[in-house]
């Protein structure tokens, strides 16, 4: 079956993993970025729209696809006004998923947080939290939602704790088992092959927690 796909956040660390992922599967004969930034790659399957993603609502006519997938998201270091913060990583996913339900989108993929809840006293699980729902309640037949714990990979930006985190993750993710697995940290083409896993295979649950993330790939890897 062919299939097209819609990417938000393509320049980021596992939009570009993502991407890479979605140029090689030869079931997608069409990529449509929406992004402020360009891609730098050309592809015969990539279409790139360089806007303002708070603005998606403008774009309503080009955003068609099979599925979505959004990997968008800010940071509090990066973005510590907490209105432009929520108007990211709520507003935009929202937006995405209103748009992919008008258009007949079969699948919808976000990127989430662990620890997302929308009862949470803390105001970043919260909005993550309240983004969740407000995804879930879009009219798409399939709908997963990733809530990774720390995500590691080769960042163009350095982020010095996290690369600090990321070691000590390394160190200590042999430890978590059982119950803890959902902690352990998770490589950033891993998300982007379990995001394809899902939308190519389907998935009994809605939301996808570390471990399972790490399952998903290792599955998605020995399907191709």
């Amino acid at each position: 079956m062919e299939k097209t796909a819609i990417v938000l956040g393509a320049t980021g660390l596992t939009g570009r993993n993502l991407v890479e992922e979605l140029l090689k599967n030869e079931n997608y004969t069409k990529i449509t970025l929406f992004s402020r930034s360009k891609f730098g790659k050309d592809h015969p399957k990539l279409e790139e729209h360089l806007i303002d993603v708070l603005k998606l609502e403008d774009y309503k006519d080009d955003f068609e696809a099979h599925d979505v997938f959004c990997c968008v998201g800010t940071t509090k270091s990066k973005t510590p006004d907490k209105e432009k913060y929520k108007k990211i990583d709520h507003g935009i996913p929202v937006t995405a998923a209103k748009l992919a339900a008008k258009t007949g989108a079969e699948c919808f993929v976000v990127i989430s947080a662990m620890g997302a809840d929308a009862n949470s006293s803390i105001f970043y699980n919260r909005t993550k939290g309240e983004m969740e729902q407000d995804v879930m309640e879009k009219s798409i037949s399939n709908i997963y939602i990733f809530r990774p714990a720390l995500i590691v990979g080769d960042r163009e930006e350095k982020r010095f704790f996290e690369k600090v985190a990321t070691h000590a993750f390394k160190l200590f993710n042999f430890m978590l088992v059982g119950n803890l697995k959902k902690y352990r940290s998770v490589r950033s083409e891993n998300i982007a092959k379990a995001m394809m896993h899902v939308a190519n295979f389907w998935y009994s649950d809605s939301i996808i927690k570390s471990d399972k993330i790490n399952e998903l790939a290792a599955k998605y890897d020995g399907r191709n």
